[in-house]
């Protein structure tokens, strides 16, 4: 029997042996929605709506006296001294529990923050976060920041911060758990989806540059075909738009890739301004609608539109959040261009900062509405609209996919889905990465070796490409940091162990099998290594470029050539019968 032959014969031993000892169960449904066509106005009888109002405000004056009897009680009758303010303050927090996961209370550092997030810059990780079922979960690294240099993902969970357990805890004191002075470091303990242990994250803080735009440039020539990167929507998105589409277009640029992957959103109006630089004058670029019907509001593209004309290709994944998927959203529903990669985040809540007459400590920061974009399509998925969402046995979040039942169209007639999130017109595979990847990025392994070899090598040019030679140089420069990981066969092992060390007798029947298993991790590795070959490769080339020509090294060397996002958007753009296919496919039943 070959070695990969008993290898592979060995996992599969291992897998029904897993199988036997551990089960794991779980379920989810979606609740089937109704048909829904290009959004239309609606509204609640008048008379109801004022029934419906003064029952709640009786039944709001009822439980609000409740509330403070109670206070008065406790403090008057309590065997200790109560802070009132900490009462009072663990109170509304308490309210803000059953609500959604984006209102809570601000306090001043909190409120600080929130500010300085959409200006300027600031001393941390670099990355955009929201509170997931119980636990803070990372939304995007930011470009170019410490959380992105060390492998941080969209979708990681962050469950300790310095051995702190984090499970439970706000935003706000995560935020001012990992924020500190540029140099120091803070470890995350992170849970991600698919792997049964938790990861360890050393992350050294920086200065945060809150840079919306950081590359534009030609990502064909031949073909005219730009190419355009927005990270977030600050104040100054619309300018730096701006200034970069009047360069594309002095460029020669008469195609874009718009490229919106990773972008945690941001200020809603410059999401209308940034919509408004693609669709003709007053289009619909989205509303929100609140729990009055009478509170409406929409949003209309205005302005003459910079790029209206030309075909475009809009990038997204699943950390394409809040402000990007409503720009999104409008180009889809307009027909405006094409939307390819992975179906969105589903972050579609209004929240309103409320300043607190009585305090100058804290402000409420509430959901007040839902964002729609024009085809009458909720952006939030339901799994995001509570603060205790369903969760499967391993204590990944039960995610929902578009829902085929919910049918909404766009202006010509395509159809689209509901449930949550802006679905592409092109779907392109998400990257999975092995335990091996996983754990070179965790310890920042491709960023080391780019110092390393940068300082022996100073005659790198922009055309630096990854031989075999420098592959060989970069498993020499493991080896010599001793660099070691768990494999999936190594974690499963360990708690098949775990699971037999109670029962002698089971554990002396599998001993041989398990020391077979176990006698093949080295292979197993060795295995991971050259099916990486190509993952290798490009994250070699990408840390050598950043380190050597900053963040255009890396597009131009890495995103521009490499990226398979980046390619089918080529490929989409150059051949003009598809582009027009895929804007052109129209429901039967809609004509």
């Amino acid at each position: 029997m070959s070695k990969d032959r008993r290898f592979r014969l060995s996992l599969t031993f291992l897998a029904i042996f897993a199988a036997g000892i551990i089960w794991v169960v779980g379920s989810g449904e979606a609740t089937p929605r109704r048909q829904t066509a290009w959004a239309q106005d609606g509204g609640t009888p008048a008379g109801q709506d004022f029934g419906n109002r003064r029952m709640r405000r009786e039944t709001l004056y009822k439980y609000t006296k409740l509330m403070n009897d109670i206070s008065y009680r406790i403090q008057s009758n309590y065997m200790d001294t109560v802070d009132t303010k900490s009462m009072t303050y663990a109170g509304i927090r308490g309210m803000l529990d059953v609500l959604d996961p984006f209102s809570v209370l601000l306090e001043r550092q909190s409120y600080d923050r929130l500010m300085e997030s959409t200006e300027g810059k600031y001393e941390g990780l670099g990355m955009q976060i929201d509170l997931r079922e119980d636990t803070v979960t990372i939304v995007a690294p930011i470009e170019g920041t410490p959380a992105e240099r060390v492998g941080l993902h969209a979708g990681d969970r962050i469950i300790a911060i310095d051995g702190k357990q984090a499970v439970g805890m706000s935003t706000e004191d995560a935020a001012k758990l990992m924020r500190g002075s540029a140099g120091t470091s803070v470890t995350l303990t992170i849970k991600r989806a698919g792997l049964i242990e938790p990861l360890d994250y050393e992350v050294e803080r920086a200065m945060i540059e809150l840079k919306s735009v950081p590359f534009y440039g030609m990502a064909d020539e031949t073909n005219h075909i730009g190419y355009l990167r927005l990270n977030k929507f600050s104040q100054s998105t619309n300018d730096e738009l701006h200034e970069a589409l009047t360069e594309l277009d002095n460029m020669g640029a008469t195609s874009l890739i718009f490229d919106l992957r990773s972008n945690g959103g941001g200020l809603l109006d410059q999401a209308v301004k940034v919509s408004s630089l693609f669709l003709d004058n007053d289009r619909l670029v989205v509303y929100t609608q609140g729990r009055d019907p009478e509170s409406q509001r929409k949003y209309f593209s205005s302005n003459k539109p910079m790029f209206d004309k030309g075909p475009l290709v809009v990038l997204v994944d699943g950390g394409t959040a809040s402000a990007s998927e409503i720009v999104s959203g409008a180009i889809q529903d307009w027909d405006r261009g094409i939307i390819v990669g992975n179906t969105t985040f589903g972050k579609g809540l209004v929240q309103q900062i409320f300043q607190l007459p009585e305090s100058d400590d804290v402000a409420l920061k509430l959901t007040t509405a839902r964002y729609y974009v024009p085809s009458g399509r909720s952006i939030q998925k339901p799994s995001r609209s509570t603060k205790h969402p369903e969760v499967d046995d391993n204590g990944d979040l039960v995610e929902t996919g578009p829902d085929v039942d919910d049918i909404f169209y766009t202006n010509g007639g395509r159809k689209v889905y509901g449930g949550g999130g802006i679905v592409p017109d092109v779907h392109i595979e998400a990257p999975t990465w092995t335990p091996l990847e996983i754990n070179l990025w965790r310890q920042a392994k491709f960023f080391n070796f780019a110092v390393h070899y940068t300082t022996i090598h100073t005659d790198i040019g922009r055309d630096f490409e990854v031989t075999d030679q420098v592959l060989n140089d970069f498993e020499d420069f493991l080896q010599d940091q001793d660099f070691e990981y768990e494999t999936e066969t190594q974690v499963q092992l360990e708690k098949i162990r775990e699971q037999l060390k109670d029962d002698p007798e089971r554990e002396a029947i599998y001993a041989k099998s398990l020391a077979s298993v176990e006698g093949l991790v080295d292979q197993e590795k060795k295995l991971e290594l050259t099916e990486s070959e190509d993952f290798l490769r490009r994250e070699i080339k990408r840390s050598i470029l950043s380190q050597l020509f900053g963040q255009r090294g890396f597009y131009e060397g890495v995103v521009l050539r490499d990226d398979e996002y980046v390619k089918r958007a080529i490929e989409i753009l150059t051949q003009k019968d598809e582009y027009s296919r895929l804007l052109a496919t129209k429901d039967p039943d809609k004509g």
